[in-house]
C-alpha cells in the first residue's frame, strides 16, 4: 500500500483523513475513534460521534476494501434515556473496541456520565443487534479491550484507571472481575511518560501479543498523544517482553495537529489485512485515518530498543 515514509514507521494512507464531518450524511458536531473487525468479506468500523446536542454515540459503517466506507445514518449504539443503565451513560458512549471470539464480537466501550466513566460490555453476531452484558470496571477507568482468547481459562481485560497506567483482569463468565495485574506504566522522560492505555485488540503474533497503545505526554500546549507498541508474553500478557522507546505515529499532519482536541493521535481499532497491519486512528478528536505498517518489522523495532535500554542499564549497573 503506498504511502509516505520516513517519518514515522507507520505509513499514513495517500489520502487521510478517510472518513470526516464533510462525508457524512447527517450533521454532527464531531467524528473520532473508531472500532474494526473484519466480518463476512467487509471491513466493519463502530464509529464515535458527538451530537449536536453534545453526547456521543457509536454509528456502524462498513467497507469492501478498507478504505471506501459508507456510515449509516442511524446509531448502531445510543445510550438508553431510561432504565438503570441511563444514569451511568447519560454523556454518552464511546471509543468501541470490537474483540472476535469464539463465533461472537464483544464490544467494549466507555460508558460517561456525571458519575464518572466506566466500562460496558456489549455483543454482537451479526453487527445488525447488539447485546449489553454489563460494566465490567470499577468507575473512573478510562478505556479497555478484551483479548480474542482466553488466558489460562479465563477472558482477560486489559483497561486503564485513572492513575494512567495499563492493568490487566481476569473473568470466568464476563460478569464478574479480578486478579487484578498491573502490566506496563508510563515511563518519566519518555513520550509516554503521563499516560498510557490499550488502543487496539491485541494482536497473537509467533513471539506473543502485539499491543498497539497510545501514550500522552503533557506539554505547556497540552497533551500530545501518540501511538507506540509493545510485545506481551503469549502465556502471561501481565509481562512485557518488549517495548518501543520512541513512538511509531505522532502527531505531524495539519489534521492531526487541528481539532477539537489538537495533537491527538488516538486509536481503537488494528488489523492485519493483505500482510499488512492496517491502524485505523482518530486526529485531533475531529476525523478518522489509516496508518499501515509490516508486523514483522513493528516486532523488530520493540526487540530492538529493548536490547538497546537493556545494554545501557547494564552499563549503568557496572558503573554504580
Amino acid at each position: 500500500m503506498n504511502g509516505n515514509t520516513g517519518r514515522d514507521i507507520v505509513h499514513r494512507w495517500e489520502g487521510n483523513p478517510l472518513i470526516s464531518i464533510a462525508d457524512l450524511s447527517f450533521r454532527c458536531s464531531d467524528i473520532r475513534n473508531a472500532g474494526i473487525a473484519q466480518y463476512n468479506g467487509e471491513m466493519v468500523m463502530l464509529i464515535t460521534i458527538e451530537s449536536l446536542q453534545g453526547f456521543t454515540l457509536v454509528h456502524k459503517a462498513s467497507s469492501r476494501d478498507g478504505i471506501n466506507f459508507s456510515v449509516e445514518h442511524k446509531p448502531f449504539m445510543s445510550p438508553p434515556q431510561t432504565g438503570p443503565r441511563a444514569k451511568y451513560e447519560n454523556y454518552g458512549i464511546r471509543d468501541v473496541r470490537i474483540t472476535p471470539m469464539d463465533g461472537k464480537y464483544y464490544i467494549t466501550y466507555i460508558a460517561d456520565s456525571d458519575l464518572g466513566m466506566r466500562l460496558g460490555l456489549a455483543c454482537t453476531e451479526d453487527f445488525k443487534a447488539v447485546e449489553f452484558i454489563g460494566y465490567v470496571s470499577q468507575p473512573d477507568v478510562k478505556n479497555g479491550v478484551l483479548f480474542p482468547c482466553k488466558i489460562e481459562g479465563r477472558y482477560a481485560l486489559l483497561k486503564r484507571p485513572a492513575g494512567g497506567a495499563i492493568w490487566m483482569s481476569f473473568s470466568e463468565d464476563l460478569q464478574f472481575w479480578g486478579d487484578e495485574r498491573v502490566v506496563m506504566t508510563p515511563r518519566g522522560g519518555h513520550w509516554d511518560s503521563n499516560r498510557i492505555g490499550a488502543a487496539a485488540v491485541p494482536i497473537e503474533i509467533p513471539q506473543g501479543w502485539l499491543l498497539i497503545y497510545y501514550g500522552a505526554k503533557d506539554t505547556s500546549a497540552g497533551p500530545l498523544v501518540r501511538l507506540g507498541a509493545a510485545v506481551l508474553d503469549k502465556d502471561d500478557p501481565a509481562h512485557v517482553l518488549a517495548r518501543s522507546n520512541i513512538p511509531l505515529l505522532s502527531p505531524r499532519e495539519k489534521y492531526e495537529r487541528i481539532g477539537d482536541v489538537p495533537n491527538m493521535i488516538f486509536s481503537c481499532g488494528a488489523c492485519i489485512k493483505d500482510e499488512e497491519l492496517f491502524i485505523y486512528y482518530g486526529a485531533s478528536d475531529s476525523c478518522i485515518c489509516l496508518g499501515t505498517a509490516q508486523v514483522e518489522q513493528i516486532v523488530d523495532f520493540c526487540l530492538a530498543c529493548t536490547v538497546v535500554e537493556d545494554y545501557i542499564e547494564s552499563i549503568e549497573e557496572e558503573q554504580s
